[in-house]
């Protein structure tokens, strides 16, 4: 990260995207469609910087929305497959989704009734979200499959039920799993729902495949997709994982404004944990900072603060090799998938621009956030 940290062009705060390491997660993902016969889409609540969807398109399938303005930036951005499922649509949201997608899944019986004829009459392939009923997620609030979890249609209530005219499944009960997580759901599936999967053209097993992470093991992946694939050869398969496209393949960067001192000392940054990078207090976890260690692991101690008035805007305790200056940039590892879709203009503090360092090294600033943003967001 060095080399970038001392790269003038790019301002404070950024978040940066390394084009070259997105087409290596990309290529692997090609690779799995390839030896496994799956098809993979995008989740564009997981990564929506769509100054990168040329590259994008060029390995992937399409993309999966969760409402009617990521089906169109989808639709505009990508093109080619565009799918969407919500736990809820709202009449004036089918109006315009049957304009803009090939595939629609439901979270309810009574969703799917209540549009069945528009969108057999549009043409749009359709599916029901289903709950497994399986565990796999360790954080609960990203867990779909939590008791009195309101995601998916639970077997039971699918006893009995006329399903003429959807076409497929949708699953979603992973978040940044491993393969073993995968085949472990894909036998509940089929357990709980097996009856149904020959009336169906197609399955769709949702997000949470981290393929792209260190250590995954990509061959048992694609065995576990060709394995389901031999039993099930009528239907297409279907993954559509967000963070696993943008894993570590960029970064945020950060300067410290200045320096307190409050039990600890207290650095505090010109970005925001709780505008900028929501999840680390949501979820909650560490963010790693290059070149920095844990509390008192170096020989130099700092809490990061962020720079809004929320009291609670501050992550964790890192330690350095030499004292912090004011000016100084540090540098948040891993910052494009998710972080970046869920910012706000929280206090007016200044939103961190989006670049990215292009494949000859070179850096090209994207977009850079402007008062009128922060006003018109408003009204």
């Amino acid at each position: 990260m060095a080399d970038f940290m001392l790269n003038t062009n790019i301002p404070s705060p950024c978040y940066v995207c390394e084009e070259t390491k997105l087409e290596a997660n990309l290529q692997l993902m090609q690779r799995v469609q390839q030896e496994s016969g799956v098809e993979i889409i995008l989740a564009l609540k997981g990564f929506s910087m769509w100054s990168t969807f040329d590259l994008v398109s060029q390995y992937l399938q399409g993309s999966t929305a969760s409402a009617v303005w990521e089906a169109r930036l989808g639709k505009e951005e990508i093109g080619k497959q565009v799918h969407a499922y919500s736990p809820a649509f709202k009449q004036k949201d089918i109006d315009e989704l049957v304009t803009l997608v090939d595939h629609i899944s439901f979270n309810s019986l009574n969703q799917w009734q209540r549009y069945k004829q528009q969108i057999l009459d549009a043409g749009v392939s359709a599916g029901l979200r289903v709950n497994p009923e399986h565990q796999e997620a360790e954080t609960e609030l990203y867990d779909p499959s939590a008791p009195g979890s309101r995601l998916g249609i639970k077997s039971q209530d699918l006893n009995g039920a006329d399903l003429t005219g959807i076409s497929g499944l949708h699953i979603h009960n992973l978040c940044e799993s491993d393969s073993f997580a995968t085949e472990r759901t894909i036998l509940s599936v089929e357990k709980k729902f097996g009856k149904w999967l020959p009336q169906l053209t197609w399955i769709n097993f949702g997000g949470g495949h981290l393929m792209t992470r260190a250590g995954y093991d990509v061959e048992h992946l694609i065995q576990t997709l060709k394995d389901f694939k031999a039993r099930h050869p009528h239907l297409t398969v279907i993954l559509e994982p967000g963070s696993a496209v943008a894993w570590q393949t960029g970064f945020l960067v950060t300067e410290v404004v200045d320096i307190v001192d409050n039990v600890d000392k207290i650095a505090i940054l010109d970005m925001s944990a709780t505008a900028h990078m929501p999840d680390v207090l949501e979820m909650p976890y560490r963010p790693e900072i290059s070149d920095a260690g844990k509390a008192n692991e170096k020989p130099y101690t700092y809490r990061i603060g962020g720079n809004s008035c929320l009291a609670g805007d501050a992550i964790d305790l890192y330690s350095f090799d030499h004292e912090l200056q004011i000016g100084e940039r540090l540098i948040f590892e891993d910052m494009i998938h998710y972080t970046m879709v869920k910012t706000t203009f929280f206090n007016g503090v200044e939103h961190p621009s989006i670049g990215i360092i292009r494949k000859d090294g070179s850096f090209e600033l994207i977009r850079k956030f402007e008062y009128e943003d922060f006003k018109n967001k408003l009204s």
